[in-house]
């Protein structure tokens, strides 16, 4: 982007937030300490609820060293009201620590008569401090010209074409200052800040999407989508069948049944064995047989069965053979009238 069209954009929303939005001045009594703190509480919220969250903190606790020791869960109890709770309590409670730990004192109003581009590296030093709360003591308790930058902010920059997509990942506006003169800065900052954090909190409200596109009509191919609410049928895998053992296993009363199946087979089988030696009424019975044969093989062959009943059925049958041969030798025996009947007369 041509820095004549970002210059263009960035006072062509100056002019319109100025129509829109009233300007919030805070109050000329504070300490630099105290607008450190407050910038804490301003970074990507409202300037009601920063308000609140900063009359919190004096109330609650008794000085600003009892704010630093104290968690990060009860510093976001007193900064409730905030779009981050939590992430403004910690970017507070690091703020405390770097001060404390570099000057051993929370009286920072020694900076004023000092250098301040030295008060400012000093100042991004400190772990944990962000670029917004450091650009935004500078303006409003050192007197500098510098406008905080947060998210919020960088947001809307983009969505307007301000800057572009790499630009806004390193919080940074090429000319931002040289385009907003030091008289302006404040003034820029608290207008396009309200603009920004009611973007942030309502990326889909048409009302601000209306206010955004006076500002520029090619911000409609940069805002936000929603994301799809249609979701894909989720395909469910088929049912695995379990094994024949598990199963058993699992269940009881299936393995009592199949062992009481097992014990019923065999006298089946020793029947079916016997029938088979004798010649099948039916053809319906040999296909029984036949089956019974096959699937009690193992368990009960048909071979000693066969041998058993034809030793029975042998034994059976010889005690009738002697009687007969028995009774055939006493009817050749001639009895004694027969044999005169023979004989010749004299």
């Amino acid at each position: 982007m041509s820095a004549k069209n970002r210059a263009d954009l960035i006072t062509k929303l100056h002019k319109f937030v100025k129509k829109e939005y009233q300007v919030i001045t805070p109050p000329s009594n504070r300490s630099v300490l105290e607008h450190m703190i407050y910038g804490c509480c301003l970074e990507n919220s409202t300037f009601d609820a920063a308000d609140d969250a900063f009359a919190r903190l004096q109330e609650n606790y008794f000085d600003w060293n009892e704010v630093r020791v104290t968690t990060v869960a009860e510093l976001a109890e007193s900064c409730r009201n905030l779009s981050d709770p939590t992430a403004a309590a910690k970017s507070l409670k690091k703020t405390l620590h770097g001060i404390f730990e570099h000057y051993y004192q929370f009286d920072l109003d020694f900076l004023k008569k000092e250098n301040l581009s030295k008060a400012v590296q000093t100042f991004q030093k400190f772990n944990g401090v962000s670029q917004f709360v450091v650009s935004y003591v500078a303006q409003n308790g050192l007197g500098g010209h510098s406008i905080p930058l947060d998210h919020s902010l960088m947001r809307l920059f983009y969505v307007l074409g301000i800057v572009t997509e790499e630009e806004s990942k390193k919080e940074r506006v090429p000319g931002l200052e040289r385009t907003i003169a030091k008289a302006k800065g404040a003034e820029f900052s608290i207008l396009a800040h309200q603009l920004a954090v009611a973007f942030n909190s309502a990326p889909f409200s048409t009302a601000i999407r209306a206010m955004i596109l006076k500002i520029n009509g090619d911000a409609k191919e940069r805002f936000p989508k929603r994301a799809s609410r249609k979701k894909e049928p989720e395909k469910k895998a088929p049912a695995k069948k379990e094994p024949v053992k598990a199963v058993a296993k699992a269940n009881p009363v299936a393995k009592k049944a199949k062992s009481a199946a097992k014990s019923a087979a065999k006298p089946a089988a020793k029947s079916a064995a016997k029938s088979a030696a004798k010649p099948a009424a039916k053809p319906a019975a040999k296909k029984t047989a036949a089956k019974a044969k096959k699937k009690v093989v193992k368990k009960a062959p048909a071979k000693p069965a066969k041998k058993t009943a034809t030793k029975s059925t042998k034994k059976a049958t010889a005690k009738p053979v002697k009687k007969a041969k028995a009774t055939k030798k006493v009817a050749k025996k001639k009895t004694p009238a027969k044999r005169l009947s023979k004989k010749k007369p004299r």
